[in-house]
């Protein structure tokens, strides 16, 4: 879900990053050494630099894109190696560890006072999270100039730039906010598990889809949040219910890259369409 998000505002903003689950890898790893053997209060630190660290690594995707003009593609599928041989060095093998208050975080479900059990035993803490953490980003970006600078950008890059819009700046923008969601993707990854893993998941090709059957055009300009995380939910269901059917784990694989490569061609199509009426 986290990984949606990045790649929604870099979408919107009429881009794409390629290199997502990279910057997942590395900030994940990055946590991981950084609480290895570390007091809980140092944890809070590293959380911060953490996210620091993905808004960095963002941002350095967004500048390339700008100043060199090489297409968007092509720089963040260059960073995909980069951050991925980056995440390596920094733990060349499965490792690390993560905070025990942080790890509380994510799991189990919640308990308000005063509410029955038996209704709060349904919410799952780790979408508690996910929920706070993307509206704490989302809800102001979206009633902000910057927010509005994004669309615009994506919807038309030359009208924007003519009504006042710094256009490099704001795509800088969009990259690093994608950053900063990577690396709450990457911190995620290293609270549920415990440890940090340098080798990216497969969450590029799911974002793409999830954002396509989200409702964001790929040209960019239109689309928002909330459909992309429902369409994340959907996708992973669609993997449990195979699972829960006793569907051969390889034809599970088979079918779900097939469901992800249909919505993203469909979604290429109309977007194809729509530039050229």
């Amino acid at each position: 879900a986290f990984a949606v998000a990045a790649q929604t505002v870099v979408v919107i903003a009429g881009g794409i990053d390629l290199s997502i689950a990279s910057m997942m890898a590395l900030t994940s790893v990055t946590a991981a050494v950084l609480m290895d053997g570390a007091s809980p209060e140092f944890a809070i630190v590293a959380v911060v630099l953490v996210l620091l660290l993905g808004v960095l690594l963002g941002a350095i995707n967004g500048a390339l894109i700008v100043i060199t003009k090489v297409p968007d593609i092509v720089v963040t599928l260059a960073m995909l190696f980069v951050w991925q041989g980056a995440a390596l060095l920094v733990l060349p093998t499965p490792g690390g560890a993560a905070a025990d208050w942080l790890r509380a975080l994510v799991v189990g479900t919640i308990s308000i006072p005063g509410v029955p059990r038996e209704i709060t035993q349904w919410i799952p803490r780790a979408l508690v999270l996910l929920v706070v953490c993307i509206a704490v980003v989302f809800v102001p970006l979206y009633r902000s100039r910057l927010g509005l600078s994004i669309y615009a950008i994506g919807s038309n890059n030359l009208a924007a730039f003519r009504s006042g819009v710094a256009v490099g700046w704001t795509r800088v923008a969009a990259y690093a906010i994608a950053g900063l969601f990577s690396a709450m993707g990457g911190l995620v990854l290293t609270m549920s598990t415990g440890i940090g893993a340098p080798i990216p998941g497969p969450y590029l090709l799911a974002s793409v889809a999830a954002v396509v059957l989200g409702g964001v055009a790929l040209t960019g300009g239109i689309g928002g949040i909330v459909g992309p995380l429902v369409a994340v939910f959907i996708l992973r269901l669609v993997r449990s219910d195979l699972t829960f059917l006793s569907v051969d784990p390889n034809v599970t694989t088979i079918i779900e890259g097939t469901i992800m490569v249909v919505v993203v061609m469909l979604g290429a199509l109309v977007a194809l369409r729509r530039r050229a009426s």
